[in-house]
Order: structure tokens, then C-alpha cells, then sequence
């Protein structure tokens, strides 16, 4: 018999509706929220939860009843992973770019999601729903570098915790258009869907009820012609935070095909070199280890491509 595994918590500050703030403190998706709540899986106080909609109550107790693992619907396909470290509990890896994360419309097959269900065979947490088993936390398609993912339900949801109080490290390194002034700073900008494209996100009023804190922290660390190279430390985790935020401040990465505008002295440099993806790279990642409670820290070296994008840019000034 299976045995039937729980998540509980208690509901955060501030009042918000009742998906929303289950999602914050489970670390699982609204949409996986509102699928339990339909069916009678989750209990806050004493009453089952049924409106996803419903303002919530701060400081609630609430209990998730997750039902039985059921084979994933994506398929296990043998795709070369790069592996910085692997125990019975999680795997992190260096993701390239190109790479989808998980099973989405247009990209059916050939994800992350398929290679670690070929590679753990069977080991991936299931909190994630079919479609998305073990993943935690994502990177766009067109950037690289490093992510986790659970193995067991224990990893998962020590690791959404992290997430959640924003406890995890994450420093990105990128390619700006032009010299951030100052060269180094703090972004605080709220992040929310674009009203023109719901693809798109942009940054909004501090005192928009809408979207979410964002907050990216960056440095300088070599000016190039018509453009900088620069690092990112994520006190948050929004969807495309690093390329909305710097877009914001006028200095967009170079081959953003969405928020980005490249210098036109660099155009000819990124399409001698076929460069068409955001200049951006997951560079390290740290957390605690959600069962051994040991502090780790991974690296991972920027790519080839961006490393002679840069030195292309280098070349401009000789």
C-alpha cells in the first residue's frame, strides 16, 4: 500500500487569496493548488478548502494531502546531462542553453523534465504533478547554468521553503547593452504580466497592488565597448527578473529577443558569431541541504558562446 504524504504549514502575511498564499508556503503551483482543492485534498483550519478565490486568513494552518505518485506523463529520454553533484535526495545541474526545463505546449519532449526521468529512473519527487516531477525552481529556455531538483518529497519541500523565504543564493552573470551608472546598485522594481502580452513581463509602480517585489542587486565587473559584463544577485526569484530589470534601467542584455535592444555597433558581432539568445548564465547556486542540513555551493563556468561574445566585444576596442 502507498503510503499518503502531507504538507503542512501555516499561511503567510500578507492577506491574499487563498491559491495565491497556499502556493507561497507549499512551494507548489497555483494550478497544482487549485487541481488539490477540487479534489478535497487540502484542509486550512478545520474546513476543507474549496475557493481558490477566497481572501485567506495569515497564520492558518493548513495540510495538503498528496495523493499517490502516478507515472509521469513525460517520457524518460536518454539526453547527456552535466552533473555538479548528485546524492539520494537531489541532482543539480549545469542546464544549457537551448534546454527547456519542463513538458510544455510546443515543447512536448526533449526537456530537463525528460532527461533526469531517463537518469534517476523513478527517483524524482512527484510534488511537482506529472508534468513537471522533481522541479523546484526554473530558468528560462535560452539561459544557462544551474538548477536543482528534488529527488525525494522531503527535498522538495525543504528546498520550496528556501525558495519561498528567498533563502537561496543565486548570483547570474550577464552582457549588458551599454555602462550601468552607477556600476554597481540594488534594482527594487515589482515584476507582473505585461497587459499587452501575457508572455511578456515588465516592472510596475511600487505602490501597484499588482505583481510581485522583485529585487536584483548588481555589480560591474569589466567594462566593454558598448557594453558590460555584470553580475546579478537575486534577493527574489521572478519570471525573467534579471532581463526585465535591467531592461528597465536601459540596459538590456545583449540578444534578448524580447526585452533587449543591442547596440547597433554589436550587431554585426552577435550575428558573425549566430548569437541569438540572452546573454545570461546561472553562475552559482547555495542552499542548505534540505535533509543533511549541510550548507552547500555550486559553481558553474560561464559557456563557451558567451565567453567569445565577450571577447569579440574586447577585440572592438584594439
Amino acid at each position: 500500500m502507498t503510503d499518503i504524504e502531507t504538507i503542512t504549514g501555516i499561511l503567510p502575511e500578507p492577506a491574499q487569496r487563498l491559491d495565491k498564499g497556499l502556493a507561497e508556503a507549499s512551494g507548489l503551483s497555483r494550478e497544482r493548488i487549485k487541481a488539490l482543492m477540487a479534489e478535497g485534498a487540502i484542509v486550512v483550519g478545520k474546513t476543507t478548502a474549496s475557493n481558490p478565490s477566497k481572501k485567506m486568513q495569515p497564520g492558518a494552518h493548513f495540510t495538503i494531502t498528496l495523493p499517490p505518485p502516478v507515472e509521469a506523463a513525460a517520457q524518460a529520454q536518454d539526453i547527456p546531462l552535466d552533473i555538479v553533484f548528485e546524492d539520494e535526495h537531489l541532482i543539480v545541474v549545469n542546464k544549457p542553453a537551448g534546454l527547456v526545463v519542463h513538458p510544455a505546449a510546443g515543447n512536448h519532449d526533449g526537456t530537463l523534465v525528460n532527461a533526469l526521468l531517463h537518469h534517476c529512473r523513478g527517483q524524482l519527487s512527484g510534488i511537482g504533478g506529472v508534468a513537471r516531477p522533481g522541479i523546484v525552481h526554473r530558468i528560462d529556455k535560452d539561459t544557462s547554468g544551474l538548477l536543482v531538483a528534488a529527488k525525494t518529497t522531503a527535498a522538495h519541500e525543504g528546498l520550496a521553503r528556501q525558495f519561498a523565504d528567498h533563502s537561496i543564493e543565486r548570483t547570474y552573470v550577464a552582457v549588458c547593452a551599454g555602462h550601468p551608472a552607477p556600476p554597481s546598485g540594488t534594482i527594487e522594481k515589482r515584476i507582473g504580466r505585461s497587459d499587452h502580452n501575457r508572455k511578456k513581463m515588465m516592472t510596475l509602480d511600487d505602490v501597484s497592488s499588482r505583481g510581485k517585489r522583485a529585487v536584483t542587486h548588481y555589480k560591474t565587473l569589466k567594462p566593454l565597448r558598448f557594453s558590460t559584463l555584470i553580475e546579478c544577485r537575486l534577493e527574489t526569484g521572478r519570471t525573467h527578473q534579471v532581463r526585465v530589470h535591467l531592461s528597465s534601467i536601459g540596459h538590456p542584455l545583449l540578444g534578448d529577443p524580447i526585452y533587449g535592444r543591442t547596440p547597433s555597433q554589436l550587431r554585426p558581432v552577435l550575428r558573425d558569431l549566430g548569437f541569438a539568445r540572452q546573454a545570461l548564465h546561472a553562475a552559482s547556486l547555495g542552499f542548505l541541504h534540505p535533509v543533511t542540513d549541510e550548507k552547500h555551493e555550486f559553481h558553474a563556468e560561464m559557456p563557451a558562446d558567451m565567453r567569445e561574445l565577450i571577447d569579440e566585444t574586447v577585440r572592438l576596442n584594439r
